[in-house]
């Protein structure tokens, strides 16, 4: 079926005059606080704006009517949400967004399934991803591309693009998100909401990452307001509270009164292209934070060239041990012939550069000694999050030539994943739109533990600017 594109002015939104109304999650506990509303009221209307937004395919598979999945004592009780289909919930099948994967039901919760639960959230389903979360769109061959709210036409990012999908158009104000190379910040990106990468750590792991020797992969969330982002870490860390290896983050509920040194880079990584638009974007963010008070300086960009290069062979080791090892981590009805042609391109790759693969590991694990360096002179740097604004569908499609599809990925989505490797925050704020009105995010990032810094500026930033979607209300 061919969808028309929507204009600028009319992004899809399946906010109505119902329980969820235009709020966002701290005003929805308020109302369900003050008994406005009650909790199944909320997943009805919930549910009704799924099915109204069938148009997004950003849904994966549903709960039954009837289920109650979050904790009624949580402090989020009665707020409806949607998990990634990367992380199991019990009696429901994970299919990673791939075609390969045997359709069993998983036996058990996650453990992050089981902290979301604990919290109070009631999942109502699964969100889409592309296959093993391994590019920056949202595509997989085996449901079709998640559409993207602000024009149909465009792609929401990845990999929790369908997460993405659900929260801008208002069906949930919040839902589950996990980033192991900018998929938190790069959907936030793409459609025009908070996207915090927490400090590895401050939220329970994937257990995907127990065998592999670097824990790139966190957990989080996506939110349309700041004080939602905040309140969900405030919430967190008084049930499972942070390690003690990093500063709490607290209740961070305003603009914090430290003036920031800030190091603005616009250039990608060994000249990496960067669009006008977003490079416009992001000077305009740096100057409204000057206008704020905070210092900010231009700089090349701080990172050294090999970490490219090392992230790449790393990825694809990621794609080859799928492609290798599928039947031992998934059952033995796991079906390689079904991977995606990305996907086994990527393991392909691999094959041509596994001999300085080790190298590349060795580098990548040191890395977390080199990142403070890029912060001697400066509490934040402020970056795009991606190269160019979110493409239009197919531009990163799974079965598009995979080197193709590598050099474009390569130029999109250069400025995420060092914050992975090293474990820092960075958070994607809203901060302009292209030349054809998609939204452009800019990305804060911070050093080890230093969340609330970047909390306390994204509060500052909002109170700021109009930078909340079209239709939301707090």
């Amino acid at each position: 079926m061919s969808i028309s594109p929507l204009r600028d002015s009319e992004p899809f939104s399946t906010a109505t005059d119902d329980a969820l109304g235009n709020l966002d999650m701290v005003g929805l506990l308020e109302e369900l606080r003050n008994r406005r509303v009650s909790a199944p009221e909320l997943t009805q209307a919930a549910r009704a704006r799924a099915h109204n937004a069938q148009v997004l395919n950003a849904v994966v598979s549903s709960i039954p009517d009837g289920h109650s999945p979050g904790s009624p004592t949580g402090p989020f009780a009665g707020i409806p949400t949607f998990v990634k289909d990367n992380e199991d919930i019990a009696g429901m099948v994970t299919t990673m967004g791939s075609r390969a994967i045997p359709r069993v039901e998983a036996g058990h919760d996650s453990r992050f399934v089981t902290q979301f639960r604990e919290l109070g959230f009631g999942a109502l389903g699964k969100s889409t991803l592309p296959e093993f979360g391994l590019t920056a769109t949202t595509e997989p061959l085996s449901t079709g591309p998640t559409r993207n709210p602000w024009n149909l036409d465009h792609s929401t990012g990845g990999s929790s693009g369908g997460s993405a999908a659900l929260v801008a158009a208002q069906v949930v104000p919040i839902a589950h998100a996990n980033d192991g190379g900018g998929s938190v910040r790069i959907p936030a990106s793409c459609c025009g909401l908070i996207g915090l990468k927490p400090t590895s750590g401050r939220i329970v792991l994937p257990e995907s990452m127990d065998s592999l020797p670097i824990k790139f992969a966190t957990q989080g969330v996506l939110t349309r307001t700041v004080r939602d982002t905040a309140a969900f870490y405030r919430e967190l860390e008084e049930l499972f509270p942070a390690p003690a290896t990093m500063q709490p983050i607290g209740d961070v509920t305003g603009a914090g009164t430290k003036r920031l040194r800030i190091g603005l880079i616009t250039g990608g990584p060994g000249g990496i292209p960067v669009a006008p638009d977003v490079i416009e974007a992001t000077v305009a963010a740096g100057a409204k934070c000057e206008q704020l008070g905070h210092s900010v300086e231009p700089i090349e960009f701080p990172f050294p060239i090999q970490f490219g290069h090392d992230f790449l062979r790393f990825w694809a080791l990621l794609a080859a041990g799928l492609e290798v090892g599928g039947k031992r981590m998934f059952g033995p009805e796991f079906d390689k012939s079904q991977l995606e042609p990305f996907t086994l391109g990527l393991s392909q790759f691999f094959r041509s550069v596994a001999v300085r693969a080790p190298g590349s590991v060795v580098r990548l694990r040191n890395f977390t000694q080199q990142y403070p360096r890029a912060f001697e002179n400066y509490d934040v740097l402020l970056s795009p999050v991606l190269g160019h604004a979110p493409p239009q569908i197919g531009y990163l499609a799974p079965d598009i030539d995979a080197q193709q599809h590598m050099v474009r990925l390569l130029r999109y989505a250069c400025f995420t994943a060092m914050h992975n490797i090293a474990g820092a925050p960075a958070i994607s704020l809203p901060m302009g739109t292209s030349s054809d009105g998609m939204p452009i995010g800019a990305q804060f990032a911070a050093q080890f533990g230093e969340d609330r810094l970047l909390l306390e500026l994204a509060y500052e930033l909002e109170t700021a600017t109009t930078f909340n979607p079209p239709h939301a209300a707090i």
